[in-house]
């Protein structure tokens, strides 16, 4: 398997989502990730429905690593992950600020040992301010970037919590991205790594800055974003279920008003101008809920679609399944898992013509290559037992 990132070795010391769905990104395209976990392991691998300890979130953010469960309150731990560090490209945590040093690999401590290392720190908020030592999970991101104040549907109206884990996943991109910069300025410049920092908050205020916070960009004309915040709730009820259309341009809302049979709303001078159109959103989707109420979804969507109105059903999760765009675009697919049976999984959004991507890979089981990653250090098996026996190392045993 040639994968973009092929020849890349990533120690990853994260846990949960943020580190764990970042490094399977770059495994998926070919680098080898060596997972570390604590005897107990990641909490994912017991978090919602699975087969013990491989739940689906788990399988999702850990395919295609290999596991190497180890105490690192122990020296005899962490030394092994110096040795490991040795020939890595690149090493992922994210403990909270200061934990890493005091374990013993922090990066001052790392760097010595390999100076080309790109050591990737993940935290909430940064190593410094007031909250740097607060305990962290997603919707505390959420609550501090504004991201619920944009999911209230009015001035007044309760902020909302999005219920999928956007911080932790545009986190999670945002590290792979940067680690994927960091390799190509390393190659290029033939130079030494550096230390790459990524707080959950500042990804997430990034990502949503150029549309849900682009209200604060001129300083002194800051404004309540929840008026004329473009991302307006698009669904509406129709006889049998539920679609989502819109039109952003003159020419999307002429055949908007000429599927919706509605001439007089072209005349109506709220609607007369893209920006009078997200100004006025409350009286215009109303106006579109009571005519696309009368009909069921696939006619709506077959008079819409004859008028080049942007347009789809809103499918339930399970129906995503059977769309035929997406079963065209083979985002999605099955294998057989040795523990768990046929799973199904979803490839990563981008494809490459020069290069494959890793399918089909299971994650592993707690500590699953510990003797595997050992040996390959050139410990010998006596060691490695040793290691086993007073519990530094956990996992499968050589049979």
């Amino acid at each position: 398997m040639k994968g973009p990132l092929s020849g890349v070795k990533i120690i990853d010391l994260s846990n949960v989502i943020s580190g764990p769905v970042a490094t399977v990104l770059l495994c998926d395209q070919g680098a080898e990730v060596i997972k570390i976990e604590s005897p107990d392991g990641d909490i994912v691998r017991r978090m919602g429905a699975g087969n013990g300890e491989l739940s689906p979130s788990f399988l999702t953010a850990n395919r295609g690593k290999r596991s190497l469960a180890i105490n690192l309150k122990e020296k005899k731990g962490t030394e092994i992950i110096k040795k490991l560090v040795l020939d890595a490209d690149v090493f992922v945590q994210n403990f909270r600020p200061g934990v890493i040093d005091r374990i013993g690999l922090g990066y001052e401590v790392l760097k010595k040992i390999n100076p080309r290392l790109l050591y990737v720190s993940i935290s909430g908020f940064g190593e410094g301010g007031p909250y740097a030592q607060k305990r962290v999970y997603d919707p505390v991101i959420q609550a501090l970037t504004g991201l619920p104040d944009i999911q209230a549907d009015s001035e007044n109206a309760r902020p909302k919590m999005v219920r999928t884990i956007i911080p932790d996943k545009v986190t999670a991109l945002t590290a792979a991205q940067a680690i994927t910069a960091g390799l190509f300025r390393r190659e290029r410049e033939k130079g030494d790594g550096q230390h790459i920092k990524i707080a959950m908050v500042d990804a997430t205020i990034a990502f949503l800055w150029a549309e849900g916070l682009v209200g604060l960009t001129s300083v002194g004309k800051e404004k309540n974003l929840r008026r004329g915040q473009l991302a307006q709730d698009l669904i509406f009820e129709t006889a049998d279920g539920f679609i989502t259309c819109g039109a952003v341009s003159d020419s999307e809302w002429k055949g908007l008003c000429a599927a919706l049979e509605q001439p007089a709303w072209l005349e109506d001078d709220r609607f007369s101008t893209p920006l009078g159109r997200v100004l006025n959103a409350k009286e215009r989707l109303e106006g579109m809920s009571d005519v696309l109420i009368s009909k069921e979804s696939a006619d709506w969507i077959k008079i819409l679609e004859a008028h080049d109105v942007p347009c789809a059903p809103v499918l339930s999760r399970v129906e995503i399944l059977e769309n035929e765009q997406i079963k065209a675009n083979e985002i999605i697919y099955e294998y057989e898992h040795p523990q768990l049976g046929m799973v199904r999984q979803a490839r990563p959004g981008a494809k490459f013509s020069g290069s494959d991507l890793r399918k089909s890979s299971p994650a592993p089981t707690l500590g699953e290559d510990s003797w595997e990653i050992l040996s390959e250090l050139g410990l010998d098996q006596s060691e490695i037992e040793k290691l086993f026996k007073t519990k530094i190392v956990l996992g499968r045993e050589k049979e």
